[in-house]
């Protein structure tokens, strides 16, 4: 099953990526996860991507679509994959649409979750990353507590520059003028499944995965 997960910064794509992974038994690939591992390393793509990143801006199309074309060449993805954080813009989704043609996947899902703006601002502002492991917590979930329940790290949480509520902003502004119209290009070539997100994390998955079974079986 190839799935495309789509939708505003904070909605919970990888969230639900992760779990969809799982059930699915198939690679949960994010392009924020690439990148923000290029940082770590400190390597000359990644500084670039760290400083485009942290202004808010959208890191160059021949950039990210070199990276997915890499990443779905792989054999773990012959039987499917979710990917996450991409196509942003038109010519990615463009670019992606031959990249599928290239590797003869006709098959595949878009799910778009959505959430309301206001919704979306609490739950970024509110999250804290861990500067070892890269996971990312609630803070509300975490308040109190020095230690990274994931691998253990102490004093290891920050908060990221990119969930700050100026940039916040400016993401969702680049995201309703140079990513949503993603939805509608792929509408007309693909089924696409909406989803409500303000539901608890499992609702969402449970309905997802619903939707997905429902489809295939017809």
């Amino acid at each position: 099953m190839r799935i495309i997960l789509f939708g505003s910064p904070g909605v919970g794509k990888g969230t639900q990526a992760k779990i969809l992974s799982t059930q699915l038994s198939i690679p949960h690939i994010s392009t924020g996860d690439i990148l923000r591992e290029a940082v770590i390393q400190q390597t000359s793509l990644g500084m670039k991507a760290k400083e485009i990143m942290d202004a808010g801006e959208l890191v160059p199309d021949e950039v990210m679509v070199g990276i997915i074309k890499d990443r779905l060449s792989n054999p773990d993805c012959h039987k499917g994959f979710i990917l996450d954080g991409f196509p942003r813009t038109i010519k990615q989704a463009e670019a992606l649409n031959k990249l599928f043609i290239e590797l003869r996947i006709n098959d595949f899902f878009l799910i778009s979750l959505e959430v309301n703006e206001d919704e979306i601002i609490r739950r970024l502002t509110n999250r804290r990353a861990c500067k070892v492991c890269n996971n990312i917590f609630n803070y509300h979930d975490i308040e109190g507590s020095d230690t990274c329940p994931s691998c253990g790290s102490v004093n290891s949480f920050y908060h990221r520059d990119d969930d700050r509520e100026d940039v916040i902003r400016k993401r969702l502004s680049v995201f309703q003028s140079t990513t949503k119209p993603v939805l509608e290009y792929f509408a007309d070539k693909q089924y696409v499944i909406r989803i409500d997100a303000l539901e608890t994390i499992d609702n969402v998955t449970a309905t997802i995965v619903k939707r997905l079974t429902e489809l295939k079986v017809n």
